[in-house]
């Protein structure tokens, strides 16, 4: 049974257990995105004590897709993966509510980039300096933006001259980091771009509340 004294100590502390905000990141995505490109990186922040909301152009449910590598095909090969749950559409997008970007790779990327809320997003993390995680096909996002020139990345290696053209230098490594910038090179390279990933996120939020 609570005393008074364990009454007054629950309340004293409730409100600041409230205060307590746990980061946030968004992942920015589309039909055909890279079913491990995307649930990789989805599970591996929350898994890190992040929420995550997943957006695209509007609520019904992404279309993953699985890409795979068939001795009988010169290109990698396509089938339908898991459908994804939105949480948010581009347009309703509060970009002042996150703490870091994901973009997953895949086919999704050569389209999602070319809408206007998606640059407003991309664009945003980008000029405040705040964590931005690059899958495969993902550097094709703020690459058409010019976002990547100067800039170190990883990407699936058939882009390389398309990121060199938009300025950046290739990195050939699962877990390229520049800054507030970490890329990898496809679904691989997953266990080493995951730690390298949550180590720059969670740079990024210790340095926030220093």
């Amino acid at each position: 049974m609570l005393t008074q004294s364990d009454r007054i100590v629950l309340d004293y502390l409730a409100p600041r257990c409230e205060e307590k905000q746990v980061p946030r990141a968004l992942l920015l995505t589309g039909d055909a995105a890279e079913e491990l490109d995307t649930m990789y990186p989805y599970y591996r922040v929350q898994e890190g004590g992040w929420d995550v909301d997943v957006s695209s152009r509007t609520l019904r449910d992404v279309q993953l897709v699985i890409h795979e590598f068939d001795p009988n095909s010169d290109a990698y090969v396509e089938k339908n993966g898991r459908k994804l749950p939105v949480d948010v559409p581009w347009s309703e997008v509060d970009v002042e509510r996150y703490d870091a970007l994901i973009i997953p790779g895949g086919r999704a990327p050569e389209w999602i980039r070319v809408d206007a809320d998606v640059r407003r997003i991309t664009e945003h993390f980008f000029a405040r300096n705040l964590p931005i995680a690059l899958v495969c096909h993902g550097a094709q996002v703020p690459a058409v933006y010019g976002l990547l020139k100067g800039r170190k990345t990883a990407c699936f290696p058939p882009i390389t001259g398309d990121m060199e053209n938009a300025g950046a230098t290739v990195i050939d490594a699962p877990d390229v980091v520049d800054g507030n910038l970490v890329s990898c090179r496809g679904w691989p390279d997953m266990p080493k771009f995951g730690r390298a990933m949550m180590e720059v996120f969670s740079k990024s939020i210790s340095s926030a509340s220093a």
